[in-house]
């Protein structure tokens, strides 16, 4: 990704006219964009709790879009965007108790969530990935063009493939249906892409 200095964040009156689906909203990251898309003005914030919306049911998704944007397919361009940030996370005893549960839980949760957003008509889909995703091996500092460059590291494997998959998905979905849907992958771009919000 070449990052342009000097691209500034939308306008208030760009974010006076969008409804922001944020997942993992409550989190540590998610609060910090929830506050950011609030101080910008956006029209209407919606920060789904897994107590209501557990993203991996389908027709919890369903009924999520419903909520934001009725239960209707609307043409494009919508005015909801979704910030994918949700995530099974943890450490490395977690990574190793449950590999299983980080692969399914984080491919689920964002596999569908950015197909039905774009069945639905959502203007734009940000999945935010991880460090996680990365090889084991890669060099410091890391840069977008050693992604692919191996394996990632056993422990963190099945969660970081899981969000690894989201970037595949959203470059095929903008290839074939021409959605628009962005993965930033490394920490600065993803401070970066969330700091421009």
């Amino acid at each position: 990704m070449i990052e342009n200095p000097s691209f500034s964040p939308p306008s208030r009156e760009f974010w006076s006219q969008k409804r922001v689906i944020v997942t993992g909203g409550a989190g540590f990251l998610g609060s910090f964009v929830v506050e950011k898309l609030r101080e910008r003005g956006a029209a209407e914030i919606v920060v789904p709790r897994i107590e209501e919306y557990d993203l991996v049911k389908i027709q919890d998704i369903t009924r999520l879009l419903d909520k934001v944007m009725g239960p209707k397919p609307v043409s494009r361009p919508s005015n909801v965007m979704v910030i994918h940030l949700a995530a099974l996370a943890g450490g490395i005893g977690a990574n190793r108790a449950r590999p299983a549960d980080f692969f399914y839980i984080n491919l689920m949760m964002g596999v569908q969530l950015m197909h039905e957003s774009w069945k639905r008509g959502v203007d734009k889909f940000v999945a935010i990935g991880t460090i996680c995703a990365y090889p084991k091996f890669t060099p410091v500092p890391f840069k977008e063009e050693h992604l692919w460059d191996g394996y990632p590291e056993e422990t963190n494997a099945p969660y970081g493939l899981a969000k690894k998959m989201l970037l595949v998905q959203a470059q095929a979905y903008r290839e074939q249906y021409g959605f628009n849907a962005i993965y930033p992958c490394r920490s600065i771009s993803m401070v970066r892409a969330i700091t421009l919000i």
